[in-house]
């Protein structure tokens, strides 16, 4: 994942699973990068670009509490074979956003807490929340137009 860095503005690689359990900080200037380490889905200096990752642990945290904008939360596995062709999808919605919904991501084989709470028994499974709320679900392999009607009506 890519995170802009809030103190010097550099874009940094981030890899995740290495962040949720270590400190990621900026290559160019070693500030500590907040997406890396918990901050909610609204930080300001959060480049938006890409789906956030969601864990077991920061579910509430990115999700639930991210009540100022829907968030749509891919959940999928890697060996799906349709997880992978939505994935340039996701990326390409998060991009497009322009902060009108959260894009993220949660790997039910890591995860499975939240995968069972909330029934995934296919995936990729896409789950709509806003203010907190489940509202939506899409399941299955969808195109980028179906995805983005169904984001656009929930950010409205």
């Amino acid at each position: 994942m890519i995170i802009t860095c809030e103190k010097c503005g550099t874009k940094n690689r981030v890899d995740e699973k290495a962040s949720q359990s270590m400190r990621a900080v900026c290559g160019k200037c070693g500030a500590e990068l907040q997406a890396a380490t918990g901050g909610g889905a609204s930080d300001a200096g959060v480049d938006n670009s890409g789906p956030r990752i969601v864990t077991d642990a920061t579910f509430a945290r990115e999700v639930l509490q991210a009540a100022a904008r829907p968030v749509l939360l891919d959940c999928w596995a890697e060996w799906c074979g349709p997880c992978r062709m939505l994935t340039p999808v996701l990326e390409q919605l998060a991009a497009e956003s322009q902060g009108r919904y959260t894009v993220a991501k949660l790997n039910v084989d890591e995860n499975p807490q939240t995968a069972a709470q909330f029934g995934i028994r296919s995936i990729p499974t896409m789950l709509i929340f806003k203010k907190g709320t489940l509202v939506d679900r899409l399941v299955g392999l969808q195109p980028k137009q179906a995805i983005a009607a169904r984001m656009n009506q929930w950010a409205a």
